[in-house]
């Protein structure tokens, strides 16, 4: 039942007994990173994990909300109660004025620069056996017409938008270093007791933002770090890359031992920091991919999200075609959220988050394309300056799994990509509906299985 709200003498009588108070309009401020309906999450700084609030003010055009109030103002229809919601901008999806193209000839360059088109970077990608082309737009002339007008003068590339692609962190509650170990999820073994020949040296790719290779989690460790970005652009933050480096390779005698102890590190740094947000476009993301199959990586690590695009759908089937696993997050749209790539892409591992209860995390993407569940709730591993902290995300589920492939690698160095996933799919732990389900995928990672014969 709806209470009416007083009026005429009684509401002079509630005001008064009130103080003065009134409901003015609330005012409710989205957690940092946070865009309402859009499940869009910026990378935080793992530094501040108390960052987002919620606040609530008065709105002064309120009737009896401070000065100048009069009888009119008590008396008066009063005005509906009404609620503002702050949002933070969306998220730019591309280069505003860039496209990207793959396979461009000299003839189909000489054409488009004749028409306006300025080539702003190239670059070979020997993955692909082709050159990779940025081309900046002429003025007046919309992306959807440049995409069009560049592929039908060179119907042989593969042409895009310059897609941008995030980190994909979301905030977590504080908990301790007992609490958060999710490694016992997943009966991730200890170092002590993992069998010799799963812990010879694996090379692993990470794409990522940059690392803090000072951190006492990396002390002792072979970490090879290379940034693509040149010259005075601004430098990515060092939140989301450290966290993830430190759950594959942490040392196993600081507050953070990694997954993969003593394992060699190469990692990308392939994003720039625009304000607060942290991303990397497709241009950058293929020479990337590009980058680690050249340093003769076994797996790479992808804990970024962001929309389909062709020239990211080629690399990731040649990457693919190499033998090298890929492994990518699913990401924290929530579970009626359109499919994220890379991780949507066939041939690579889509990994969702669950908690300590193996539930699933309740912002995590899903659907046919998810293929594996790992921990990624409160899950414990290095700051961005020093010491530990809580994270949450697919983000941090997909270094797990990205482990497991680098250990069942170096026990069977000749099994190819898609038999490491079978053999992963045939360990996992069924959860929700029997066999493969699109919140679950084939089941949660069984890390008691990754080093059996």
């Amino acid at each position: 039942m709806k209470l009416k709200r007083p009026s005429g003498s009684l509401a002079l009588v509630f005001a008064v007994a009130l103080g003065g108070a009134t409901f003015g309009a609330s005012v409710v401020t989205p957690m940092r990173g946070e865009v309402f309906g859009g499940g869009i999450a910026l990378a935080d700084d793992d530094d501040d994990d108390g960052g987002g609030s919620r606040s609530e003010s008065r709105d002064s055009s309120s009737p009896g909300t401070g000065k100048g109030r009069n009888l009119s103002d008590l008396f008066g229809k009063p005005e509906p109660r009404r609620k503002v919601v702050r949002t933070a901008p969306a998220l730019v999806r591309e280069a505003p004025r860039e496209i990207v193209a793959i396979g461009l000839d000299q003839a189909s360059i000489t054409r488009l620069t004749a028409a306006g088109y300025g080539i702003s970077d190239r670059a070979d990608v020997p993955l692909v056996g082709a050159e990779i082309v940025k081309l900046t737009v002429p003025n007046g002339t919309t992306l959807e017409a440049a995409r069009a007008e560049v592929a039908a003068t060179a119907p042989d590339a593969v042409v895009d938008f310059n897609h941008f692609y995030r980190p994909d962190q979301d905030r977590a509650e504080a908990c301790g270093a007992e609490q958060c170990l999710a490694r016992h999820v997943v009966g991730w073994p200890e170092a002590s007791d993992m069998p010799d020949r799963c812990t010879a040296s694996t090379r692993i790719g990470l794409i990522d933002t940059a690392i803090n290779e000072e951190h006492l989690a990396f002390a002792g460790g072979r970490i090879e770090t290379i940034r693509l970005a040149a010259g005075d652009l601004p430098e990515s933050g060092r939140q989301h890359g450290t966290a993830v480096a430190a759950l594959l390779v942490g040392s196993a005698e600081s507050r953070t031992p990694g997954l993969v102890p003593g394992g060699e590190l190469v990692a990308v740094d392939a994003f720039q920091r625009n304000g607060n947000d942290d991303r990397s476009a497709v241009y950058d993301l293929v020479r990337a991919i590009n980058l680690l199959a050249g340093k003769g990586v076994l797996v790479i690590n992808m804990s970024l999200t962001g929309p389909a695009n062709l020239l990211l759908e080629r690399t990731v089937e040649a990457a693919a075609m190499r033998d090298i696993v890929l492994v990518a997050a699913a990401g924290n749209g929530g579970p009626r959220a359109a499919p994220l790539y890379p991780g949507a892409y066939e041939p690579v591992i889509a990994v969702t988050a669950i908690d300590r209860r193996k539930n699933p995390y309740r912002r995590a993407g899903a659907g046919d394309h998810i293929d594996i569940a790992a921990p990624g709730v409160q899950v414990w591993t290095a700051a961005s300056v020093k010491g530990a902290s809580s994270k949450t995300g697919t983000s941090f589920a997909a270094p797990f799994v990205t482990a497991a492939v680098a250990m069942v690698k170096a026990a069977n160095p000749e099994l190819k990509a898609g038999e490491v996933e079978t053999l992963l799919r045939q360990g996992a732990e069924d959860l929700g509906k029997p066999g493969k389900d699109p919140v679950f995928g084939w089941g949660l990672l069984n890390a008691r299985t990754i080093c059996r014969s």
